[in-house]
């Protein structure tokens, strides 16, 4: 049997394989490229419910590029600190209604921001302007008459980024992280293994880069079955920032139960306050 002659019929199948595989790749990293923005800034309604028993007052803060945010502000009792919130990449402001009412139990007062192009605040969300808009939310909490030893700064997920970033540029009482992740690159490269992230990505909010300048105390909260950000980011930014830090292992928790499986007691022990009396089960309540 004469192998040779089925030589150009197998080689033009090889390149017709290689070329469809080729063609597939570049079709899922072009898509994954144009799309980045939309898939790591997603943004959900805000249906602006209000929250009983809750004195919530709903803000616009003016940024030094030109975008109003929404905000939602509860002023602390007496001597109690003020809570920077920063929310993930899918939340709204109405989203995160029970961190607000532990808070308001606890007797602190809190300041949660709407990035840019969330809720109702204006403009398109970008890593550049999140930092930006991160800034304008602390300083305005300054421009209340709040000193550094007053602010506490807390992001979930995506706002464990901008929190970071706050908290390199800016003082404050203390840091909390709660599932963050090194950085949202890193975060994409072990989704996608078999594209060059770091080249590619715009916004990679390096938070591993950040913690090294962050000199307040720190607590990172991570729980070990989160599917979302690897609870081993959480373990290796842990490692990468200054002390004084606290790292809680929140064991069975997920992405988003952190709040629910008890991460606010923690949070009061670690800022200095005695725990307060809140019922969980009300988070089940219609």
């Amino acid at each position: 049997m004469n192998m040779n002659r089925y030589l150009p019929i197998l080689r033009r199948i090889l390149i017709s394989l290689v070329v469809v595989v080729a063609t597939a790749y570049g079709g899922i990293v072009g898509y994954l490229y144009f799309a980045q923005r939309s898939l790591l800034y997603s943004i959900q309604p805000e249906p602006n419910q209000p929250i009983p028993g809750l004195k919530i007052q709903d803000l616009r803060i003016k940024t030094p590029d030109g975008e109003t945010l929404q905000a939602w502000y509860e002023p602390p009792q007496p001597g109690q600190p003020v809570i920077l919130f920063f929310h993930g990449q899918g939340s709204t402001l109405t989203i995160g209604k029970w961190r607000y009412v532990r808070m308001h139990k606890q007797g602190v007062g809190y300041l949660a921001l709407a990035y840019r192009g969330y809720s109702h605040s204006t403009g398109k969300p970008t890593e550049k302007g999140l930092f930006t808009d991160g800034l304008a939310a602390y300083d305005w909490l300054r421009q209340q008459g709040f000193k550094d030893a007053d602010i506490v700064i807390h992001g979930h997920s995506l706002g464990s980024g901008v929190a970071t970033y706050v908290a390199s540029q800016r003082p404050a009482r203390a840091l909390v992280l709660e599932a963050p992740f090194t950085a949202v690159s890193d975060v994409a490269q072990e989704r996608y293994p078999f594209v060059p992230v770091s080249m590619l990505m715009t916004d990679q909010f390096h938070s591993r880069t950040y913690i090294r300048d962050v000199h307040m105390p720190l607590l990172i909260a991570h729980g070990d079955r989160d599917s979302v950000v690897p609870f081993h980011q959480g373990q290796k930014l842990f490692s990468l920032a200054n002390e004084p830090k606290t790292f809680v292992h929140m064991k069975g928790s997920e992405h988003n139960t952190l709040t629910r499986d008890g991460l606010y007691p923690h949070i009061w022990k670690f800022i200095g306050l005695p725990p307060a009396d809140y019922d969980p089960a009300m988070e089940s309540a219609p």
